[in-house]
Formats: C-alpha cells, structure tokens, sequence
C-alpha cells in the first residue's frame, strides 16, 4: 500500500480529484490555482530547448551519418503528414454521423462574441510560408529565450552534424555535453515530484473558472470528441502497433505517468522532457528520439486535427449549413495545412480554428465563441492524443530504420521492472 501511495501516478491521479472537488467548492481560488499550475508548466518548459539539443546533438554526433539523419527526417515528415490526414478524415466522418451539433441552441451556450477578436487577430497574422521560413533562426540566443522548438531543433541539427565531421577531436566535447545531459534530466526527475501540484492547479482552475455547468449545452460534442479520441488510439495507433509489432497497451502502460500528467495540466508540453526520456529507454535510439519527438510537437498533432475537424463540422451542423461533399474534401485540405501551426499548448488550436474558417469563407469566424466555454474540457483529450501519437510516430521511425532496441522494449515492458523504470 505504501508503494502505491509514494507512486507519482497515484499521487498525481489524487491531485486531479482535489482540484476538481476544490474547484467546484471554491471558484475564487482559480486564479491561485492558475498560477500553481502554471508555475509547474513553466519549471517544465525552462528545460524544453537544453534538453531537445543536447538530445539531437549527442544523437546525430553519435550517428554520424548525414544521409540517415535526411532519412529519418524526411520518413517522420511523411508518417506525420499521412497520420494527422487520417485523424482529420476519422474526426469528419464520427462528426458526420454523430451530428453533435444538431439542435444545439445558440442561446444556451452563451457565446460572448468580444473574447474572439483575439483568436481572429491571432489568424489573420498567420502566413504559412513564413511559418515554415520562420523554422530558420535568425538569433539563435532569441530562439533559446523563446523556446522555439523548431528553431532550435534546426540549429541542433546543424551543430550535431558539425560536430559529427570533427571525429576524434570532438570526443571530449560530446563528453561534456553527455555530463551536461545528465545533470539537466536530473534536474527534470526533480521537477517531476511537483507534478502532483501542478496537476491539482490545472484542474481546479479550469473548474473553477469555466465550472461544469458549462458542459452540458455541449454535452454531445464533448461525447463525440472523446470518443473519437478513443477511436483513434485504440483502432488506428493500435493497428500500427500489430504493424510494426508492439503492444499499444504496454506502451500505454509505460507512458502512464505522462498521460496522467498531461490530463491535469491539459498540456502536452508539461510531459515532453520525460516523454524523450522514456522513448529511448522504451527502445528507440537517441537520434530518433531527438528528431522525431519535438518536430512531432508541431507536425503531429493528432489530437488537435481530430478536434479541429469535428469543431468545423460541428458549427456547419449548429448553423445549418450544409456542406457539400467538395467543400468537405476542400476542409480536409485546408485542415492539413492549418492544422500543422497548433502548438502542443492550451489555446493554441482556437487561433488554427479561426484561420481555417476564414480560410473557407463559409461559417462565420465570429462561431467559434460557442466553443470558448467548452474548449478548456476537451484540451485534455487533445493533448493526451498528441503525446501518445508522437510516442508512437517515435517507435514506427525507430523500427523501420532498425534504431529500436527489442531488448531494452523487453526490459520496459516486463511488469516486474516497468514500475521501477517508470520512476526513473
């Protein structure tokens, strides 16, 4: 009993039930609790940007090998690009014929108009070849400051592939970066004790300011967008994993302590540090891990392309606007550029959301207020989605260029020592 009690898990699954029972109690502790959780995303996120680039550096100075590190690169750009495809087709069709947003009233939901300007702001200064020119830093002290993923991971890159051509001379640098590695995940296992906390202020934020009578106007979307998100995990990734010859479950097993992590903090982002970490002792290689992960924080976002898809199809279905079969096909489309600029952050996907409305010029921007109240509740299904895809997206790169170590998988895998790893 005393072990279950001492296992983060546990603690941080006990911290959510207090943060909701907190937050149903007492609404005026949301701003406190707000900043406890955002307190802990933000001790979280300081070690983001070392991590993905001594993570990258030692990988590919490790490989050395240009051409695989093109390959790996260029096959985990594809897999993302067909898998989020899929998860934007599957989050239409349940959309489709679930119909979640049939006979909603308008009025019931309370949309307050004024609080859209932002995200119709946030859109309009979206330009998608800058995005992608934007991955190229032009101060990479100021991308480091900023923790600019893929920016970082560019210049990560370049540096590993530098320090790859040294050779022997190298050496007592990759060292030094190997010892400097240690001491920031060291860093992050400390972190991670506090996890119950930031759990618990996550949740009774999102309670207490949105409370749960704001759920039940849109009872039915959040029904559909959960059980797609069920749908997804267990039907598509599950059917990768009998592909690519691993268990979906004991992957899930392996990763609960994430998953959990991310339910209460509603980031994915929270778990990203730690999620890098388990991959590689679930099997896959450091380089793979390295460059697959954190691109897949911005490329892979399967949760939110499910969640963006149904939400558009959804506000057609609450203004009765019937789209034909060619503007849905023109969605899918749109959503798979779109859909490519949400960050793995809360909020994030409203401003996609906008653009792609305006990018469609059929249902008015100005709908997605009817969201604003339920949004915060299915955050939670979009993030878990996102981790999870990416950890797999890691394995399937990880296989199909023979960087997966089966017996480390094994070693992961094995219920008499998967406990003691976990901790790790």
């Amino acid at each position: 009993m005393k072990r279950v009690v001492t296992h983060l898990t546990f603690q941080v699954l006990v911290a959510i039930v207090i943060g909701i029972l907190v937050g149903l109690n007492f609404p005026g502790f949301a701003p406190t609790a707000k900043l406890i959780g955002q307190t802990f995303i933000n001790m979280i996120t300081m070690l983001i940007a070392p991590i993905i680039f001594f993570t990258i550096v030692l990988g590919i100075a490790q490989m050395g090998d240009m051409k695989k590190v093109g390959r790996v690169g260029g096959k985990a750009i594809l897999y993302f690009e067909v898998i989020t495809t899929l998860a934007i087709v599957i989050g239409m069709l349940v959309a489709n014929i679930f119909q979640p947003g049939k006979g909603v009233d308008i009025r019931s939901t309370h949309p307050d108009i004024s609080k859209v300007q932002a995200y119709q702001d946030g859109a309009a200064d979206m330009n998608w070849l800058e995005f992608f020119a934007h991955i190229v830093p032009k101060n990479i002290i100021d991308s480091f400051a900023k923790g600019d993923i893929l920016q970082i991971l560019f210049f990560a890159v370049l540096f590993g592939l530098a320090l790859s051509r040294m050779g022997a001379t190298g050496t007592s640098l990759i060292n030094t970066f190997e010892k400097i590695s240690q001491v920031i995940f060291n860093i992050m296992k400390m972190i991670m004790k506090l996890a119950p906390f930031g759990a618990f202020g996550g949740m009774a934020y999102t309670i207490g300011t949105y409370g749960i009578e704001t759920l039940f106007p849109l009872g039915k979307l959040m029904i559909a967008v959960y059980m797609t998100m069920f749908l997804f995990i267990f039907g598509v990734l599950n059917i990768i994993g009998y592909i690519f010859d691993f268990s979906l479950w004991k992957y899930l097993k392996f990763i609960r302590q994430e998953i959990v992590i991310v339910l209460g903090t509603s980031s994915s982002e929270s778990a990203l540090p730690s999620m890098m970490q388990k991959m590689e002792k679930f099997g896959c290689s450091k380089p793979v891990v390295g460059l697959v992960i954190p691109t897949g924080y911005s490329f892979n976002l399967d949760g939110t392309s499910i969640y963006l898809s149904m939400a558009v199809i959804f506000l057609s279905q609450v203004f009765d606007i019937n789209l034909s079969l060619s503007q849905q096909i023109t969605i899918i489309g749109v959503l798979m550029v779109t859909s490519k600029g949400a960050a793995g952050v809360t909020g994030s996907g409203f401003i996609v959301l906008a653009s792609t409305l305006a990018a469609l010029k059929v249902i008015p921007v100005e709908s997605i207020a009817i969201l604003l109240g339920v949004d915060r509740f299915m955050s939670e299904a979009r993030a878990i989605t996102n981790l999870i895809g990416n950890g797999v997206a890691a394995i399937v790169i990880a296989k199909s260029e023979k960087e997966f170590d089966q017996a480390a998988y094994e070693k992961a895998t094995n219920p008499r020592t998967a406990d003691f790893i976990s901790e790790g």
